[in-house]
């Protein structure tokens, strides 16, 4: 599916720093509806910073942010409920360890979302046969694979049927051949119309997934455009360095 015009998020001149150390710089962006972002950067360039302050849990010390028609940076947001329209997965899966799997998926929608507890578990149970999980609903965190963790984790976040989905190096802590199967629900999100913004390490996954890449330095945005035009022709020399690197790594394992 193709993104809308409609703009869905909007971000304008944010700033965020931590003490006197300036860590993301008059961001500015629009994220449409139906579009995959992809941000990618060295690390400690800002990227997971700038996640965070989309979903208020990092405080900005300049800028606004507006998702769909409200402004959600204003002093007294209700954060709890912002939350409910903002999906987020991060590196660490955060699954409640006492919980079993479909118990950690219901808790948010049924608790938050006041929805009852038939209703979301169908929706829990569709999208987990959807991932191959159906089997292990009633399995405890302990039981899973990485790989299994976090594809629950963004079930989880999907069945609070979110406006936007964040996902920050969600596969960073997997093992490799746990990569492939979840880039692969997150692949099917994509051609679902998820709005999406994705920070990750992972270029050929960038390449198959994104509407448009952002290339993050230093906390500023120094380049964005269509993946093939990224990714075949950066416009920076910032960009070609970045990008260097992985094609020494990929032509270093072609030789191995």
């Amino acid at each position: 599916m193709h993104p809308t015009d409609e703009i869905i998020l909007s971000l304008d001149k944010i700033n965020k720093s931590y003490d006197d150390r300036i860590v993301l710089h008059e961001i500015s962006l629009d994220v449409k509806k139906g579009e995959v972002v992809v941000v990618i950067g060295p690390s400690g360039c800002g990227k997971s910073t700038l996640l965070r302050c989309i979903n208020g849990l990092e405080p900005i010390q300049n800028g606004r942010i507006r998702l769909n028609d409200q402004t959600i940076t204003d002093v007294g947001t209700d954060w709890t409920k912002v939350r409910q329209h903002i999906g987020m997965v991060f590196q660490s899966y955060d699954l409640f360890p006492h919980m079993t799997v479909i118990e950690n998926i219901l808790l948010g929608p049924i608790k938050a979302q006041k929805r009852s507890k038939k209703e979301v578990e169908a929706q829990a149970e569709l999208l987990l046969e959807r991932v191959g999980l159906l089997d292990r609903k009633t399995a405890y965190p302990r039981q899973l694979s990485g790989g299994q963790k976090q594809r629950v984790a963004i079930i989880r976040a999907l069945c609070m049927n979110p406006d936007i989905m964040l996902f920050d190096e969600v596969t960073a802590s997997l093992d490799p051949e746990m990569v492939r199967e979840v880039l692969d629900v997150m692949l099917q999100l994509a051609k679902s119309g998820m709005t999406m913004i994705i920070v990750t390490h992972e270029m050929a996954f960038a390449k198959a997934v994104a509407d448009r890449v952002l290339f993050m330095d230093n906390g500023y945005i120094v380049e964005s455009g269509k993946p093939e035009e990224f990714f075949n022709a950066p416009q920076t020399q910032r960009a070609k360095k970045f990008l260097n690197q992985f094609k020494f790594s990929e032509n270093r394992e072609d030789e191995a």
